[in-house]
């Protein structure tokens, strides 16, 4: 087990010696400190608290009359001063005074990033096996007394600790860079929802942790599609290249096939595991249920052709 260990020590060690890796995580940084200052600046969203004052409740009745009486209804934006009829019926009722615009918002709407955490981490994932044999350093690994599985499996590992690490510095550097533009806010904030068309409420923080934690599936199902790639076919462009295509085409893929009966299978109609959270899952037939199982099912089929190749390549000419 000790060697196990060493394994994915020398695999961290080589995967942050890598000029890429600072590269992705100093650009991740930009990206959020550059969203929060636009985000301040812009008045339209920060500026527009909307109803946070003790006479809340009268406003969001006069504003539900004004919009019934125009029978328009602004977008379903979750920003303070935007909530639709329905919404803002249920914070009345429930007692649920809107808040203005703070860190746990911010942390919210840059859960979109995790697309770029995938993005770096299907870079990992597709360069950490293939290029040992691009470089020609396969055969001094494979020349140690350790079996190639298990090999293979540090380097599986080295990749998910990866994708953890930056899922973690992207909700703690969302909160950090919030807290400090908008105001850290309550860990108690509450935050309404839709569910299948059902109007819900749940703690904001606990809203956030678990929007990250099932967008982390996502984002390893992807690093493992990468990882099989670059392991069957020892490619490190085309095991990017193929993931990051597919999970930028995978909603156009499902949309393609949606009244097949068989839609509810492919991959990329059940990756999203957020939709069943918030939102309307995107395919019909589907639940949270299913969509684990079927993950499960694609998952394994990616391990066992990253391990039958890795293990069974002859790799004298490598």
């Amino acid at each position: 087990m000790s060697n196990f260990f060493q394994l994915i020590k020398n695999e961290q060690m080589k995967l942050y010696n890598q000029k890429a890796t600072w590269i992705m995580a100093i650009l991740l940084v930009v990206i959020i400190v550059g969203i929060g200052t636009l985000l301040k600046i812009d008045d339209a969203i920060t500026g527009g608290e909307g109803p946070t004052g003790d006479n809340w409740k009268q406003e969001l009745e006069q504003q539900n009359e004004q919009l019934m009486s125009t029978g328009e209804q602004p977008p379903e934006i979750e920003y303070p001063g935007y909530m639709n009829i329905e919404m803002n019926q249920y914070r009345i009722e429930n007692d649920l005074k809107p808040t203005p615009y703070n860190a746990w918002d911010f942390v919210r709407d840059n859960r979109d990033l995790v697309a770029l955490v995938s993005l770096f981490t299907i870079i990992v994932a597709a360069g950490i096996t293939a290029n040992e044999f691009r470089w020609g350093t396969i055969k001094l690994l494979l020349i140690r007394p350790i079996s190639r599985a298990k090999i293979l499996l540090a380097k599986y590992v080295s990749v998910v600790i990866y994708a953890l690490v930056m899922l973690f510095t992207l909700y703690l550097l969302s909160f950090l860079v919030g807290s400090l533009l908008f105001g850290m806010g309550s860990f108690s904030q509450t935050y309404v929802y839709t569910q299948a068309g059902e109007i819900k409420d749940a703690s904001l923080f606990s809203f956030t942790v678990s929007q990250y934690l099932l967008s982390f599936v996502e984002l390893i199902m992807m690093a493992t599609f990468a990882f099989m790639i670059a392991s069957v076919f020892r490619n490190t462009s085309l095991a990017i290249g193929l993931a990051i295509f597919l999970m930028m085409a995978g909603s156009s893929i499902v949309l393609f096939f949606m009244e097949k009966e068989w839609a509810k299978y492919i991959l990329f109609a059940n990756t999203d595991l957020t939709q069943y959270m918030s939102g309307t899952p995107f395919v019909s037939g589907t639940s949270l249920g299913f969509s684990i199982a079927v993950l499960a099912v694609y998952y394994v089929v990616f391990m066992v052709l990253s391990w039958g190749f890795f293990t069974k390549r002859d790799v004298a000419g490598a």
